[in-house]
């Protein structure tokens, strides 16, 4: 951290920091180059440092601005005044909005004459609003990189071919459903990258990019690909991964110089023979050896299939009908005419919100929400969906169903559910006639039946000595009746009451879709608690309870009714529907002792767990898992993470809400969208992961010492349907801590050497990377690059082969300051490769893997004259050595 501000501080000396115009003008300056997007306030200083020193400003050759920038648009009428301009960026992707994605430019056009820029070579117009590419643009004379990625992009001008010296294109992450002609024109290009749009067909001019030597056309719709590619000879690279692929030509193969072919996740049944056997192709993910589909499953051909990859956003539907598939697992099938018209479908998974997702008692959620719009749409047949899920732990008490939300309430689908032998994934299917909200619950078993007026008998499946009993004239109108049905074990009847004397039957729910009561008494039958029976009875000892709807009022009303016996069952009879027990006790208070445990039965038995990785010790993992489950989550997670033994059991709700606090010393990243006032939130699912693993970090100077803090876990809200006295214990102070584990951050060890040499007046260790022919870059060169890296920086390191992890944490490490996590990030490089002679050509290849051919021009052109020196060197050395040798020969005539 010391040598970062450091380093900071060493940039502010030469002007950066400051806020007046001259100095901040002799630094940007520099070189010809005006890096701004780093400031928020860009086109201001832009705009100042135009109107003051326009002279100086005409000249410069480098100029990166944020398109995020509210004075873009006024800046933009500048630009055609710098006739040496040689490299723009008009990016966005600076700003980002409140769920933390990068938001795009306001960048939708260009000013006419912005084509009047002749010596422009470099051009990135990426993470903006453009939805047609400017015409100025085809008028640029020298471009040879021209970046628009991550656009709105439909098409491309007819006249594309135009720019005849283009060398790299990328135009990734578009909307691009065809490609011009002339894009053939193209001589002197050599990548091209075309991922991730809505291409169908390529023209066959394609095949006229003699000099292409990495063509990405993944992630879009094709069927197939035209036989002019194998008249790319100079083609390395070929990615045609994630389409919809049926057929390749064989004639790929004849490629002199391919050294990757990704064709996985297509629709490949089969694949030449000439292809399949070279040992650069890539193959998996394709239906190989498969059969067609038939015609029953709804496809008439394989035209009807959607992007097998597809795993966020939309997709078009049509007439014809489809099959989607999306990578979380979710399918559909919409089959022919379900939409009349071409319908565009948005899909987006959701975590569980219980402040939204109502849970109905002894409710599980099994998955994730889907929300799929535009809701509300009718389709003309239905549509078809298949959600995986996570099996129940209690199969047998419980049943699956699909749950949808109309907007104000959830109600279940008609489910089937289905256990894949393969994969031993469970899918549950259901049809729907329009779209909303979607989750996978489990449920208590639910039996129903529509009662008319002669009556009628009702069986629970789950015990069958239940039953509900409907004489005739019971009603005037037919009503729906649901009955579930909960056992409980006299182990656990034990376990919560304390006591061997207490016994109770399974409980039983009675609902009806009617707000009326029967006109006629309903008999319902109970059996007896476990080891009572008829002969054995004593009566004084037996209660009828009746439950509210919530469960949290339990009166006896056992002399209300007429109670008859048979050797195993007990019959009442009753005239409204809510929940019914029957107890068998010496206790006189039983409706308190069947409330606590009604709320017991509800109750989860949880462990918390806080482990920190062994590579990386601020990167700590926190879980809250059910009991049974700790032993084989932390056997799994022993080879890479270390930590203390779980917390003690506590006990928590489906749906309940409880934070992560780091405590003395330690503490997380505030601006997290699920940290509240400074404690980590979480949401308590008994079958999903309650799991988080983030970056922590100490105020604490940890280089003279280890830091011990701790992680405490407190309660939260609690469910909507949760009984009022238990949540009013979980609201009370002394209640809402649940517990607490240790997490300590090591003494930090010295990142530079122990002897450093001083550089700029601090400490610094000496680098010089590469070697004397290729040339060295220094300490000062990687500053100067650091200057321009902005907020590329991440993409840079990854491509530098940092690894995400790195990645993540030098981001939060520096989270407050951009300058800090480029330094970092380049150092951090540097310093791990410093003694690898080809590290500067990686650096260079990284640049451009990353779209800044600006800085590996400026990379390239620091070497060359390091190669320049070396040789004059070289040739003064080799004329003294070649005198020296004509001397000696002479000598010995």
């Amino acid at each position: 951290k010391q040598k970062m501000a450091e380093l900071l501080g060493l940039r502010d000396e030469c002007g950066e920091g400051t806020s007046g115009a001259p100095a901040f003008a002799d630094s940007c300056l520099a070189d010809n180059r005006l890096n701004l997007d780093v400031y928020p306030d860009g086109c201001r200083r832009f705009l100042q440092l135009f109107k003051e020193q326009q002279g100086e400003v005409v000249q410069i050759e480098f100029l990166r601005l944020s398109s995020n920038d509210c004075l873009l648009d006024t800046t933009l009428g500048s630009l055609p005044h710098l006739k040496h301009l040689k490299s723009l960026v008009l990016k966005g992707g600076h700003a980002r909005d409140e769920f933390g994605s990068y938001q795009h430019g306001s960048l939708t056009s260009l000013p006419p004459d912005f084509g009047n820029l002749s010596c422009l070579t470099h051009l990135d117009l990426s993470f903006n609003r453009l939805s047609t590419l400017p015409s100025c643009i085809l008028h640029l004379p020298s471009l040879r990189v021209l970046l628009v990625n991550h656009n709105s992009l439909v098409t491309l001008p007819e006249d594309f071919g135009h720019l005849s010296k283009l060398t790299f294109f990328s135009a990734m992450k578009n909307q691009l459903k065809v490609l011009p002609q002339s894009i053939g024109e193209l001589s002197m290009l050599q990548d091209l990258d075309l991922s991730e749009n809505a291409l169908e067909l390529l023209p066959e001019e394609v095949g006229n990019l003699h000099n292409c030597t990495e063509l990405d056309l993944s992630g879009n719709r094709l069927l197939s690909i035209p036989d002019s590619l194998a008249n790319l000879k100079s083609l390395h690279r070929l990615h045609l991964h994630s389409n919809l692929l049926v057929t390749v030509p064989a004639s790929l193969a004849s490629l002199p110089n391919l050294s990757r072919l990704d064709l996985q996740n297509n629709c490949l049944r089969a694949i030449p023979a000439e292809i399949q056997t070279l040992p650069f192709v890539h193959i998996r993910g394709n239906p190989l050896g498969e059969t067609e589909p038939s015609l029953q499953a709804g496809l008439k051909s394989l035209h009807n299939v959607i992007n097998s990859c597809i795993s966020s956003g939309s997709f078009t539907v049509s007439s014809e009908g489809c099959r989607v598939v999306l990578s979380c697992g979710i399918h559909f099938y919409f089959p022919p005419g379900a939409a009349s018209d071409p319908l565009q479908i948005h899909f987006r998974s959701l975590t569980p919100d219980p402040q939204w997702v109502k849970l109905r008692h002894h409710d599980v959620v099994l998955s994730r929400v889907l929300e799929l719009q535009p809701h509300g749409v009718q389709f003309q047949q239905e549509v078809q969906i298949w959600m995986p899920y996570i099996s129940p732990q209690t199969p047998h008490q419980h049943e699956v169903v699909v749950r949808t939300f109309s907007g104000q309430s959830w109600s279940d689908l008609k489910t089937r559910v289905k256990r894949k032998r393969k994969s031993k994934k469970c899918v549950a299917h259901c049809c729907v006639l329009h779209f909303s909200w979607f989750l996978v619950v489990s449920r208590l078993v639910q039996n129903e039946c529509k009662v008319p007026a002669e009556g009628t008998l009702l069986f629970s499946s789950v015990d069958p000595n239940i039953k509900v009993t409907f004489p005739p004239g019971v009603t005037k109108e037919p009503r729906s009746v649901k009955l579930q049905v909960l056992p409980v074990s006299a182990e656990e009847i034990q376990e919560i009451t304390a006591s061997a004397g207490c016994r109770a039957s399974p409980l039983l729910y009675l609902s009806q879709d009617s707000t009326v009561d029967f006109l006629k008494p309903v008999k319902i039958q109970l059996p007896l608690p476990p080891g009572v029976t008829g002969l054995n009875l004593d009566r004084s000892r037996l209660h009828i309870l009746h439950g509210d709807l919530e469960g949290q009022t339990w009166n006896d009303i056992t002399s209300e009714v007429v109670l008859e016996f048979t050797h195993l069952y007990a019959v009442f009879e009753v005239t409204h529907f809510s929940w019914y027990w029957l107890w068998y006790t010496t206790k006189t208070y039983i409706g308190g002792i069947a409330k606590k445990v009604y709320e017991r039965l509800r109750l989860y038995q949880v462990n918390f767990i806080a482990l920190q990785r062994k590579k990386d010790p601020e990167q700590v993992l926190l879980q809250c898992v059910p009991k049974h489950k700790v032993d084989p989550v932390l056997k799994k997670l022993q080879d890479r993470y270390r930590g203390p033994e779980p917390s003690d059991m506590v006990e928590m709700f489906e749906g309940e809400q409880f934070f992560a606090a780091f405590e003395r010393g330690i503490s997380i990243d505030m601006d997290r969208p699920d940290c509240v006032d400074g404690r980590l939130s979480f949401i308590f699912y008994s079958h999903l992961k309650n799991m988080k693993e983030i970056y922590v970090t100490s105020c604490v100077d940890r280089k003279g010492q280890a830091v011990k803090g701790q992680v405490s876990f407190y309660r939260g809200a609690v469910p909507d349907s949760i009984p009022e006295d238990a949540s009013r214990r979980r609201k009370s102070p002394d209640s809402l801590w649940l517990a607490t584990l240790p997490i300590k951050l090591p003494q930090l060890k010295p990142r530079w050497d122990e002897n450093p040499s001083p550089l700029y007046g601090f400490s610094f260790p000496p680098l010089n990377l590469g070697n004397a022919e290729t040339g060295y870059l220094t300490q000062a060169n990687l500053l100067s690059i650091a200057r321009r890296v902005g907020a590329d920086w991440q993409s840079i390191g990854l491509n530098l082969g940092l690894t995400y992890q790195q990645i993540e944490r030098i981001g939060y490490n520096n989270r407050e300051d951009l300058n800090k996590q480029i330094l970092d990030m380049l150092f951090s490089w540097a310093q791990q490769n410093s003694e690898d002679p080809s590290c500067v050509s990686k650096l260079i290849t990284a640049m451009k893997e990353s779209g800044r051919q600006d800085i590996a021009d400026e990379v390239e052109a620091i070497i060359e004259l390091g190669r320049q020196k070396y040789s004059e060197s070289i040739r003064r050395v080799g004329l003294e050595q070649e005198s020296s040798t004509e001397d000696s020969a002479i000598a010995m005539m």
